[in-house]
C-alpha cells in the first residue's frame, strides 16, 4: 500500500474580522495558498489530481464549490478537479485526512487538502440563515432533533465545562494571555515559517503585505481583559469572555499530501508522515470535549502514549478547551501549542486545520521533534485528531 506523507504546508497570516484581509473574497485566498503550496513544493500543478477544500459556511462567496473556483483561480490547468466539503472547525484537517487516505489507497499520487474562511465576507451562519438577520442557528434545525439531544451554543458548553472541571475566571484568562505571549514571541523570533505573504490593506485602504497574523497582542491589557463581562452567561456567573476564545478570523491554508514513492521520484522531500487519523462523535451537549477520546483513539492507533508525542498542536475553540484535556491526558503545558493558538492569531474556521498542521510541522522542525499530535474540536459533537511524524 502506498505511503501518504506531508511535502510542504503553508497558510496565510490569519487577519481579523474586519481588517487586512478584509477585501480580500475567500476564493482569491484559497488559490493563493494553492499556488503557494505547489511553489515551494516545486510541484508542477499539472501533477495536482484533486484539491480538497474545508469551508465551514459554503455560502455566498464561498459558496459553489470554493475548491474548484480556487483552481480555476490559481491558473491551475483545467483538469485539476476539487472539492469543499464542511466538517465544521474541523473542515481543513478532515480534508488532510480524506487526501491521505486517497493516496493510500493508490487512487492518486498528489492531492492538496486545503481550507478557507473569509468570516469579514461571509458571516458564520450564513448558510442556514440565507441572509435573514433574525435567523440566528438553531430555530432552523429540525425540531425533532431537539427531543433528542439538547443541543446548545458553543459558549454555553464551554461554561458548562468550566463548571464540570472547576475552572474560574482567572485559570481561562491566565491561560489567554499564555497563549499571546507565546504567538508574540514566536512571532519575534520569525518562527512562523509556515506563513506566505498575502496582499492586504492598511486601516487607511492602502494596499500591503500582510505577514503576520493580526490578533496577536505584545502588550496585553490585564485590567481591561478582567472587566470583560461573561458573553454567554451575562448575569455575570460564567468565565467565557472575548478575551479567553478564540477570534473571528480571516484566513487559508493548504497542505501538499503525495504518494512517498512518486514525491522521491520526482525529487520531492517528504517532511512528515502520518501515524494516525481519527474522527469521533462525542456527547453534542458538552460537544468541545471530544478532544479527550479522539486524542486517546490516535494515540492507541500510533501505538504512542502522551509521553512520546513532542508537540501538541490542541486549537483554542475555548480556553477551557485544552485546559479539560490537559487535565485528563495529563499533557505537559509546555508541549500545548508552543507558539500560541486561536485565542492569539485566530481562528478562521475551515482553514484553521491546515493552518494549525503547517505550523506544528515546522514547529516539530525548529525544535528537533519526532512526533506532532493535532486535535479540534467540533460543533455538535465530534472531534479530529492527527499524529505525524517529523521524516
Amino acid at each position: 500500500m502506498p505511503e501518504a506523507v506531508i511535502i510542504d504546508a503553508v497558510r496565510t497570516p490569519f487577519g481579523r474580522k474586519g481588517g487586512a484581509l478584509r477585501e480580500q473574497r475567500p476564493d482569491a485566498l484559497l488559490a493563493h495558498v494553492l499556488n503557494a503550496v505547489v511553489q515551494r513544493a516545486g510541484l508542477d500543478p499539472s501533477k495536482v489530481e484533486d484539491v480538497i477544500d474545508g469551508t465551514v459556511t459554503l455560502a455566498g462567496e464561498q459558496g459553489a464549490n470554493p475548491a474548484r473556483l480556487a483552481v480555476l483561480l490559481a491558473g491551475f490547468p483545467v483538469q485539476v478537479p476539487g472539492v469543499s466539503l464542511n466538517r465544521m472547525c474541523g473542515s481543513s484537517q478532515q480534508a488532510v485526512h480524506f487526501a491521505a487516505q486517497a493516496v493510500a489507497a493508490g487512487d492518486m499520487n498528489y492531492v492538496i487538502a486545503s481550507g478557507v474562511e473569509s468570516m469579514t465576507r461571509v458571516p458564520m451562519f450564513l448558510d442556514i440563515s440565507l441572509g435573514n438577520p433574525e435567523v440566528r442557528g438553531f430555530e432552523v434545525l429540525n425540531p425533532k432533533l431537539f427531543a433528542r439531544h439538547e443541543l446548545i451554543h458553543q459558549g454555553e458548553s464551554a461554561e458548562r465545562i468550566a463548571d464540570k472541571w472547576g475552572f474560574t475566571r482567572q485559570d481561562v484568562d491566565e491561560f489567554a494571555k499564555e497563549s499571546h505571549r507565546r504567538a508574540y514571541r514566536a512571532q519575534q523570533e520569525g518562527l512562523n515559517k509556515e506563513i506566505v505573504a498575502t496582499e492586504a490593506v492598511a486601516a487607511d485602504a492602502k494596499p500591503m503585505q500582510l505577514t503576520r497574523d493580526e490578533g496577536v497582542r505584545g502588550v496585553i491589557d490585564e485590567q481591561k481583559m478582567a472587566s470583560l463581562k461573561p458573553a454567554f452567561r451575562p448575569e455575570g456567573k460564567g468565565v467565557v469572555t472575548a478575551a479567553n476564545s478564540s477570534q473571528i478570523s480571516d484566513g487559508a491554508s493548504a497542505v501538499l499530501v503525495a504518494n512517498a514513492e512518486v514525491a522521491k521520484a520526482d525529487g520531492l522531500k517528504a517532511r512528515a508522515r502520518f501515524r494516525a487519523r481519527v474522527v469521533v462523535g462525542s456527547d453534542p451537549m458538552m460537544q468541545l470535549t471530544g478532544v479527550i477520546p479522539a486524542t486517546q483513539l490516535a494515540l492507541k492507533k500510533a501505538g504512542l502514549t502522551v509521553a512520546d508525542i513532542d508537540w501538541f498542536e490542541i486549537n483554542e475553540a475555548f480556553a477551557v478547551v485544552p485546559l479539560c484535556w490537559a487535565h485528563d491526558l495529563r499533557i505537559p503545558s509546555e508541549k500545548i501549542n508552543p507558539w500560541g493558538g486561536a485565542i492569539a492569531h485566530g481562528h478562521p474556521l475551515g482553514a484553521t486545520g491546515g493552518g494549525l498542521m503547517a505550523k506544528m510541522l515546522n514547529g516539530l522542525e525548529a525544535t528537533g521533534g519526532q512526533f506532532g499530535l493535532q486535535v479540534m474540536c467540533i460543533g455538535h459533537g465530534q472531534a479530529t485528531a492527527t499524529i505525524v511524524e517529523r521524516i
